[in-house]
């Protein structure tokens, strides 16, 4: 081992300036948690997909009930149940396994606040895509479905099943954001709105609910009217809320006080992002307010790596989209002529940036 190590010194480039001795802190556990980290992520996406914690969220069950009820092997059934202990998704007393509070309310998909479709799809389709992230990153082209070529939006709307699941998974990423917007934002000043692409309606719903006054609705291609319209009759909304079809690159937006695109803008190129907002400002009134949220890159690009990290599943992703900074979005806003722009934080990694025309 010693002579490996002293001809790979001799073969290492010099550095210039004074050597710096790492301190007794300075150990490889960040470096073996993050290199690792799938395991945990996808122990916890088994289970999703296995429907442990809607099962759990019944009633507290042994080992063995749980195992039998989800049709698993004995041989690593409390391995697995036990590192869902471990990584705090589940809870262990008296030799009886529960949801934690976090996961009894958005991991059971009884709940109107579950937020497991995107950890679905992720199970399903992201994956094992991103087994493939070093070849995006040498070659920059997506590296699912639409490897061949194939429009990403194209391929998950002619596939009913795949949308229905696709939507879900929308509603589970938006839902903390979509709860903040209707808490935060001024909506007095306002009374009608519209998400564009807001696909199963999860914003929507959130801000109609809290907020009684308003009246709105959702644009997006006509697949999901039908999913729409049934997300929204089961909160009690189908006289607040409508469904206007329509492909936003092709038809203009419909007018309203407010309107929304929520994981949107980040799905496309530059030019198409600059179209996107363009549109969005002829659709509102003078003094109208335009919303943008996303898993927002900090400005100095350092600190929030969710929204780094989802750029790099845009690659995995579409043909040419990115993620942006909240200084890169009010740039666009400004330059399209929203005479007042700004970023307000949400929740988690999320953000949203304003305009106001």
């Amino acid at each position: 081992m010693n002579a490996v190590l002293q001809a790979e010194s001799l073969n290492a480039p010099s550095r210039t300036g004074p050597s710096v001795e790492p301190g007794p802190s300075c150990t490889p556990d960040g470096i073996m948690q993050l290199g690792l980290g799938f395991w945990g992520s996808k122990t916890l996406l088994s289970a999703i997909e296995l429907g442990l914690f809607t099962e759990l969220a019944r009633e507290p069950l042994s080992l063995e009930e749980i195992r039998e009820r989800l049709g698993l092997h004995p041989r690593s059934a409390r391995d697995f149940f036990d590192a869902l202990v471990a990584l705090r998704m589940l809870d262990r007393k008296d030799g009886l396994y529960s949801n934690t509070p976090e996961t009894d309310l958005y991991l059971d998909r009884a709940k109107p606040s579950y937020v497991g479709g995107m950890l679905e799809m992720c199970n399903a389709r992201l994956y094992p895509f991103w087994g493939h992230l070093t070849e995006g990153l040498r070659t920059g082209q997506p590296q699912n479905e639409i490897k061949g070529g194939e429009n990403l939006f194209e391929a998950i709307y002619a596939d009913p099943a795949l949308l229905k699941r696709f939507l879900s998974a929308m509603t589970g990423l938006s839902m903390g954001a979509g709860k903040a917007i209707a808490e935060t934002f001024p909506w007095d000043r306002y009374r009608t709105f519209i998400d564009v692409g807001g696909a199963q309606g999860g914003v929507p719903v959130q801000i109609a609910l809290a907020h009684p006054h308003l009246t709105g609705g959702e644009f997006d291609l006509p697949p999901v009217g039908p999913i729409f319209e049934e997300y929204a009759a089961s909160f009690g909304l189908s006289d607040r809320l409508r469904f206007h079809p329509g492909d936003f690159f092709t038809d203009p937006l419909p007018k309203a006080d407010v309107i929304i695109m929520g994981h949107i803008l980040h799905d496309w190129d530059l030019d198409e992002k600059r179209l996107l907002i363009q549109k969005a400002y002829e659709a509102l009134p003078e003094g109208g307010a335009f919303l943008v949220f996303e898993a927002l890159i900090d400005d100095d690009r350092k600190e929030n790596a969710v929204g780094l990290l989802m750029s790099l599943n845009m690659l995995i992703e579409t043909q040419g989209g990115f993620d942006y900074t909240g200084a890169d979005c009010r740039g666009w806003m400004e330059e399209a002529g929203f005479r007042e722009t700004y970023t307000r934080h949400l929740v988690g990694p999320d953000s949203m940036v304003v305009g106001i025309k």
